[in-house]
């Protein structure tokens, strides 16, 4: 098993909280991680069929049944659980009983708001990390290969192919979780719209445009597009507004949690096709903003990532938002460092001066160089990069 980053503050939370609540997408190891950080905890299932009778007939018999507490698994599937699970804590004012995970964000978190609030803490599981791979000393061939392949779990704990596993994904989403929400009704619409987003990855999103192409209205992609971040499939990234300039770009850029789910919706099929696709910047733009998403919420920063943009072009692809202070990043696909790659940097450090903390850039090559914008860090060094942010 990879060992997750965020186990030590599930555990340190567990000190504290009654109930610990882990969401995220299927497949990101949410069931592993919650076994592995509670092994002494019991487990079930409520994907189970007859566990899942038993929670909604009897749901103080069926939580009764567990008197030190226990894991219960895809827990939104029976939401009348969370006003019962609610009494038990406040009974028993015991840290760490109940561990409950989900993968329908929506579903979970419209519960949880009603009735667990002040007695919940909150994670997001996320694929893995480029960090959690290293620190398993998972070899990553190239660059190329990372971006195609992608960071879901089952993909490095079973020889799969990823052309084959994400098809199923994708169709297991659509089929079973998308068909299950009434602002979806036409599956084959929505599927388009799915793969019409991850052709605008690292763009400024035009919401009127994309309900254009996919042939519905602009209310229909707005909702639509929730879904997907409800899913934890997509993202927005929000514009940076702070001073400079009231003449900046207002709308945001839209990125998919993982690189491989997007390759496989736009229809790539090898690492070699993706090194020559005309939207490999684009995915190792979205890679890196991942990776910063994926620190941001196994650390449990809660810090706002934002983007820099006017109305000139200048740009700076990643704000990390400290309060005073900004941490800015600039992201380059190309292998070979050119001077180019630091005039984004450069032009906001002019503007900004003494309120950005640090700069850098990361690239696609591989060597590692130190410039008066900032160092100019290797794809391979993102872990670095994440490592000196908690610091």
């Amino acid at each position: 098993m990879i060992e997750r980053e965020m186990a030590p503050a599930l555990r340190q939370a567990a000190q504290g909280y009654p109930v610990i609540v882990i969401t995220g997408p299927r497949q990101s190891g949410k069931t592993t991680l919650s076994r592995a950080a509670f092994p002494d905890k019991a487990y079930v299932s409520l994907e189970d069929p007859d566990q899942l009778d038993f929670a909604l007939s009897d749901p103080r018999r069926f939580l009764g049944g567990f008197p030190r507490g226990a894991i219960l698994d895809e827990v939104q599937r029976a939401p009348d659980l969370f006003s019962y699970i609610q009494g038990i804590v406040d009974e028993r004012q015991e840290p760490g009983f109940f561990v409950l995970t989900g993968s329908q964000h929506f579903g979970l978190l419209a519960g949880i708001s009603q009735t667990l609030a002040g007695r919940v803490a909150l994670f997001d599981l996320l694929p893995f990390s480029f960090a959690e791979l290293q620190t398993a000393d998972i070899q990553i061939p190239s660059l190329d290969n990372l971006l195609f392949t992608g960071q879901y779990p089952p993909l490095f704990d079973r020889d799969l192919d990823p052309i084959d596993w994400y098809g199923d994904y994708i169709r297991t989403y659509v089929e079973r979780d998308v068909r299950q929400i009434k602002a979806v009704q036409n599956l084959h619409v929505f599927q388009t719209f799915v793969r019409l987003c991850a052709g605008r990855i690292g763009q400024a999103l035009d919401l009127s445009g994309l309900a254009n192409d996919a042939g519905i209205t602009h209310n229909t992609a707005s909702a639509w597009l929730s879904v997907l971040e409800a899913g934890y499939i997509a993202y927005r990234l929000t514009p940076h507004h702070r001073n400079f300039s009231k003449r900046l770009i207002k709308r945001p850029k839209l990125y998919f949690y993982d690189t491989g789910l997007a390759s496989r919706l736009l229809g790539i099929r090898s690492a070699d096709e993706l090194r020559l696709h005309a939207l490999r910047g684009n995915l190792f733009e979205c890679w890196v903003v991942s990776e910063l998403y994926k620190w941001n919420a196994h650390q449990r920063k809660q810090l706002p990532l934002h983007f820099w943009r006017d109305h000139k072009g200048k740009e700076v692809d990643v704000l990390i938002d400290w309060g005073d202070q900004v941490t800015a990043l600039e992201i380059k696909s190309g292998a070979t460092l050119n001077a180019d790659f630091f005039q984004g940097l450069e032009y906001y450090q002019h503007l900004a001066k003494e309120q950005v903390r640090q700069s850098y850039l990361v690239y696609g090559g591989d060597q590692y160089q130190t410039r008066e914008a900032g160092p100019a860090l290797p794809w391979r060094m993102m872990t670095n990069l994440t490592r000196s942010l908690e610091g």
